[in-house]
Formats: C-alpha cells, structure tokens, sequence
C-alpha cells in the first residue's frame, strides 16, 4: 500500500463521495451542514470549492444534524455537484455555486441522487403535498415534474449498468429495492432483500458486481455483504459491540460512535472489501477466503471516512483532519457482468405496489413469496425483529 497524495483538511470529513468517472471528491464537514469538494490529480490533493461553508455549526443535540445535514449526488459525466436539504437545492460547478430552480421545498429531511443519463434528477421524499410516502422526479432540461416511489439514502447504479439499488427503510425493516436503470421514475421489481430495522447506508457494488455491501444500521455497528445477483448473504459482521438495549448507556454510544458510518469501500482487487477503524487502521478483507490483513495508516487517528475513486486509489479521511489517496496495488479495475444483471431481472418483474406481503422476499437465507408472511404465527429469538412482529400480529387476527 502506497500514499499517492496527502493533505491535512480544514475540517474533519465524516463521509466521502468520489465523482464515478472523474477525479473529484467532496467530503461531509463534521461540524456543519458544509461540503468541501478537491480535485485529485496525480500525486496531488486541491481544494477546489465548498458549498455551505458559512452554515451555522451542530447543535450537541442529534437530531439538528439529521435534519440539516445534506445529500448531495454526482453528474454521472460532468463535474457538477447537487447539494440537497429541507429548504433547497443547489449545484455545484468549477465557475461557483448557485441554486437550482424547479424543485419544492420539503419539511422533511431529503435524498437527492440523478439518474443514469443524467437528464433527470431524482429527490426523495417529495415533499408538499405528495409528503412523506413518495419521491419526485425533474427533468433537468424542461424543468418538468412527476411523482414516483419513496426511497431514501442514495441511489446507487450496478457498475455495468442496467440496475440501480435503493432502500425504503421503516423502524421494522428495511427492503433493499431494485429497479432498471431506464426511464425517469423508479420503478421497483418484485424481487426484494430484506434487512432488520432501519438506519442503513446506501449499498455499495463491488467493481466486478459480484457483492454488495450494506452498512448499518440505527442499533447496531452491522455490515453485511450479499452475492449478486442471487442475493446470498455471505458476510455479516458486528463493528464494536452489539447495542445493550435502551436505553443505551453513554459508554456503548461513545465506542459505537468511534466507528464511522462510511468506512467500507470495495477499491480494484476483487472480492476484497476495505474497512476504516477506530485505531486509524484500515483492514483488507478478503471476502472469498475470509481473511483480513491490517494496513496502519493513520496512527493515532481514527479514519471517519473510507471511499474509492473511478480509478480504484483509496481516499481515507482521518480525524485529525488528513486526507489521503491510497494505492492498493492495482490500477484497473475488474469489468463487471453484464450478464449478472440480464439473469436478475429475467427471474422478476416490475413490482405493481412495494408491499412485503406482494413481493419475493429473501433476507440472503431465506426467502418468503406472496402470501408466505400471512401464514406466519411463530418465531424464535434469533429471529429478526420485523418477522417477530408479523408473527405477533397474525396470532392475534
């Protein structure tokens, strides 16, 4: 492992997000609801701009940070930066920051990701009168709406394109939905993952395709990482420790907090997954072999934000405000399937309502089809915590 570039940040970064084709970085200020975006060019980090550099800092109390902290998403070819919150929407380019027109103002927290083409820019939930349970939609040229699914936490695009993954959290469960990458709305298949509680990162793809990884969720440090396309669980870990149950002693939130929620990047090398620690270590983990190996390379620092450029180079974020691009050895990445994509959808179809009694349902062990949930009136301790209820629930009609 070789440092390519280093620089110490105005600010700690709790989270990156690397443009998918250019060398453009922004990274989420810990203190305020601010971006700062660089420009990465060989062996060299720049600063290249900030979008809420001015903003008002944290409250202590934690709420104010997620209602003010933005989304933001890359044009999917342009050097162009969409910062989204409650009250509006802006774009970022190399000539300035101004607003964008178009979109209405949410009383909620919001999501904002663009579509593949890159003509239509997706913001999640709608906000208005559609409210909490839908998203809308705006073509960037006409400057025309429409109304689509709810969706929260990103959009994330399968690397050789034709799929995009997405969650529709609630405080019971998560569904992982998958939707084709054409068209100007979402539209959600049938087949579904399903992940206990809520509180989830958007999914990120390997390369090749071949996994996914999902980190969460709002009680435990989990990250689990599933087969694509056939959805198998193949990795589950526990960061820290489990939660003790609420309500949560001030030493459990302490440690869990010390682990970032954006510490998992997949970088060139198939089938390894690299994870951020406390300790300012980065550990690769090979996820065929389950093996790890620890990279110090932050001493006395933890890493707050783990990310991987177009090119595969590692960007890791330290708490002490460094910000460095990684070699991990290998500069192409492995091509993913086309193939994997073409066999997913062919075994689905376009779901008519996002309902976990109409749809096919697997968890990466079990699967569950229409009507399977109904019939349910028993489960074990081991047993996550949405399947727990439906039991309840059917016993007692």
């Amino acid at each position: 492992m070789e440092t390519l570039a280093q620089v110490r940040s105005p600010a700690t970064l709790e989270r990156l997000l690397c443009h998918p084709k250019l060398p453009l970085i922004a990274g989420w200020d810990t203190e305020r609801p601010a971006i700062r975006i660089w420009e990465y060019t060989i062996g060299q980090l720049r600063e290249v701009g900030t979008v809420g550099a001015d903003s008002a800092v944290y409250d202590t109390i934690g709420y104010d940070r997620f209602a003010r902290t933005p989304s933001a998403a890359w044009h999917p070819d342009r050097p162009q930066l969409v910062v989204a919150d409650r009250g509006s929407t802006a774009c970022w380019t190399a000539t300035g920051t101004s607003r964008l027109d178009g979109v209405p103002p949410s009383e909620y927290h919001r999501d904002v990701a663009f579509s593949p083409d890159g003509r239509t820019l997706w913001l999640s939930p709608a906000g208005g009168e559609e409210g909490w349970e839908s998203s809308i939609t705006l073509d960037l040229a006409s400057g025309a709406t429409a109304t689509g699914p709810r969706w929260d936490t990103g959009v994330e695009a399968y690397p050789g394109g034709g799929l995009l993954a997405t969650l529709q959290s609630d405080q019971g469960a998560t569904l992982v939905l998958f939707s084709r990458d054409t068209g100007p709305v979402l539209r959600p298949v049938r087949r579904v993952l399903v992940l206990d509680c809520d509180g989830y990162e958007t999914p990120i793809f390997s390369p090749d395709g071949r996994h996914f990884a999902v980190r969460g969720n709002a009680y435990d440090n989990s990250l689990e990482v599933f087969e694509f396309p056939s959805l198998r669980r193949v990795l589950g870990l526990t960061l820290g420790e489990p939660s003790p149950g609420y309500p949560y002693p001030q030493e459990w939130l302490d440690r869990m907090h010390a682990w970032s929620r954006h510490n998992v990047a997949f970088g060139p090398l198939p089938g390894v997954l690299w994870i951020g620690t406390p300790e300012g270590v980065v550990i690769e983990f090979d996820i065929d072999g389950k093996q790890a190996t620890e990279h110090e390379v932050l001493p006395g620092s933890a890493v707050t934000a783990l990310a991987a450029v177009a090119a595969g180079d590692l960007i890791v974020a330290g708490r002490d405000g460094t910000l460095l691009v990684l070699s991990v050895g290998r500069t192409d990445r492995a091509e993913s399937s086309k193939t994997a994509v073409t066999e997913f959808l062919a075994g689905t179809s376009e779901a008519s309502l996002v309902d976990m009694d109409q749809l096919d349902l697997t968890d990466g062990t079990r699967t569950w089809r229409p009507g399977d949930l109904e019939t349910i009136t028993e489960a074990s301790e081991s047993d996550p915590s949405w399947l727990k209820i439906q039991a309840a629930i059917n016993t007692l009609t």
